[in-house]
């Protein structure tokens, strides 16, 4: 839409309640879901019976809420540590593979570009599966042959890291790629002709340019962990992610605390969204 070109009043309603809905769509889930987090009942839907906060803090026989429920704060635990370690390795490696595919020519660089975006159209139920196989395979060869025993090939904590990263450090590589792309290379031309060596233009004038893009891919790449389930569930050990946990519940009609875990997490992130609103505004 055009805005400088005259326009119907049909076209102009029609597009408002386009955009409306688009945005009910969107937002109606969220609200429902948390408005249900207060609703005195014992089942996770309609109809409302009246305001209550036993789904956050009661811890009865027939009410256990989310902050006295250890399984469910257990499992908000382990997804913080592995969407933690996951986004801090995708970044880490993100950004180094998106400067050598953006700054180097080398030998094979399409075919390895290649083989980097493709776990983005790789299901992940496909990646869990061929990871979990794999590993397998790699622990039992090294138990079988060389008594060793490899606990990070074993489904756990570190191979759910790992098999995020497979998707994680592409995510990560292409949002510093976007920002690297509007990088004047003769900024670091400039410094290597002050005697800078390679390693310091890097350090001191690519690094801080693409500052933004990695605290972008870190926070995405951090948001997806938390919430992955389809590579998470082939992979997971004892200890389950939020994720899973919920999933486990769901099964068999758990109660409205699922409602207060899904309120904590839209919260959470509409605080943050605010919060990242205001800090750039202040900064421009």
């Amino acid at each position: 839409m055009i805005r400088s070109l005259p326009s119907s009043p049909l076209y102009k309603g029609g597009y408002t309640l386009y955009v409306a809905l688009f945005f009910l769509f969107l937002v109606l889930p969220l609200v429902a879901i948390s408005v249900l987090a207060f609703n005195d009942s014992n089942f996770i839907a309609l109809p409302w019976k009246g305001f209550s906060l036993d789904w956050f803090f009661a811890n009865t026989d027939d009410r256990l809420g989310l902050f006295h429920d250890e399984d469910l704060l257990i499992s908000i635990w382990v997804s913080i540590l592995t969407a933690t370690a996951m986004a801090i390795l995708s970044t880490i490696v993100g950004t180094i593979a998106a400067l050598l595919f953006e700054q180097e020519k080398f030998r094979f660089k399409g075919l390895l570009y290649f083989f980097a975006i493709a776990p983005l159209v790789i299901p992940g139920v496909i990646l869990g599966i061929s990871i979990l196989l794999s590993s397998t395979y790699v622990g039992n060869l090294l138990e079988t042959k060389y008594g060793i025993d490899a606990a990070v090939f074993s489904p756990g904590f570190w191979l759910v890291v790992f098999g995020q990263f497979s998707f994680g450090a592409t995510y990560a590589m292409l949002l510093v790629g976007a920002r690297l792309k509007k990088f004047d290379p003769t900024l670091e031309e400039a410094a290597l002709s002050l005697k800078a060596t390679r390693l310091e233009s890097i350090r001191y004038i690519t690094i801080p340019f693409l500052k933004p893009a990695i605290i972008g891919a870190f926070a995405v790449t951090f948001l997806m962990s938390f919430s992955n389930f389809n590579t998470t569930i082939f992979l997971i050990g004892s200890d389950q992610t939020l994720p899973v946990e919920l999933f486990s519940r769901i099964k068999f009609s758990s109660t409205p605390v699922l409602n207060a875990v899904s309120f904590m997490i839209v919260l959470f992130i509409t605080i943050a969204a605010v919060a990242n609103l205001f800090l750039s505004r202040n900064k421009k």
